[in-house]
Formats: C-alpha cells, sequence, structure tokens
C-alpha cells in the first residue's frame, strides 16, 4: 500500500512536564499531515478554500502504542481509507525512526466532510475531483 509521507522532528513545546509528547500533538500531526498532502499533491483544492470550500473534520481518533519524545524523529504515514461523494476517511500511522528501524508508536482515523459557505452556511459538496483524484493513489 503506498501513503504519503509527512516527516517530523519532535520539539520540547511538544512534550509535557513528564518529557514525553503529550497526546493532542498526534491529532495535530494528522491536520499537518492532511496539509501538506494538499500543498504537494492538490494545490487547486488550497485556492478553493479561500473561496469558500471548507474541509471539516467531523470526527478524528488516535490510538496511542508507545511513549515519543523530544528529538525523537517520526513519520506520519497516511492512506486514504473510504471516499464517499463528500466524506473522506483518513487513516495515519505513527512511525519512530532510529537507524534503520521503524517502530509503529500510534495510528490514527480522521473523517473529513467536503463543504461549501455559503454567507452564514454550509452545505455538503462534492470531493473537489483534483483531490479526489490525488487520494486515489493511497487507497488502503
Amino acid at each position: 500500500m503506498r501513503t504519503y509521507e509527512y516527516h517530523h522532528v519532535i520539539g520540547f513545546e511538544e512534550t509535557n512536564l513528564v518529557g514525553n509528547v503529550y497526546y493532542v500533538n498526534h491529532l495535530r500531526w494528522q491536520g499537518r499531515c492532511r496539509e501538506m498532502f494538499l500543498h504537494d499533491l492538490a494545490p487547486d483544492v488550497l485556492q478553493a478554500l479561500e473561496n469558500g470550500l471548507a474541509l471539516v473534520t467531523i470526527r478524528c481518533s488516535c490510538e496511542y502504542l508507545s511513549e515519543l519524545f523530544a528529538f525523537d524523529h517520526i513519520i506520519v504515514r497516511m492512506s486514504l481509507g473510504a471516499l464517499t461523494q463528500s466524506r473522506i476517511t483518513l487513516q495515519f500511522e505513527y512511525w519512530r525512526v532510529k537507524g534503520q528501524q521503524e517502530t509503529l508508536a500510534a495510528r490514527g482515523e480522521q473523517q473529513v466532510a467536503c463543504m461549501q459557505r455559503e454567507g452564514e452556511q454550509m452545505r455538503a459538496v462534492p470531493v473537489p475531483p483534483s483531490l479526489r483524484e490525488a487520494l486515489r493513489q493511497y487507497e488502503a
């Protein structure tokens, strides 16, 4: 299975008093991975976001398997779990990299609805064609 990869080195600001990564950061990395995917593979969607398109996260989760610490190098691997008319389900795996060894540290999921702003209202719209095409390369 092909995955989109976001590489990240953990900083002190992402840890808690105990020294391990504060749990909410895993969800932030899901968002960052999704943003970089759009930047790299569907840049026209970024333009559409300026014109009223909204990618609304309606559900996200993370299962924590092992602790992460400052200066750990991680790879967040994203794949497409499901694609419907107006919703996308993305799957994430968080891998800690030490030398040539990778260890699965967490896995997560995020469901996104494509919406269009119309004044103060929003309505569901189809997944933009370029995004649909870009995502198909990463089907689980």
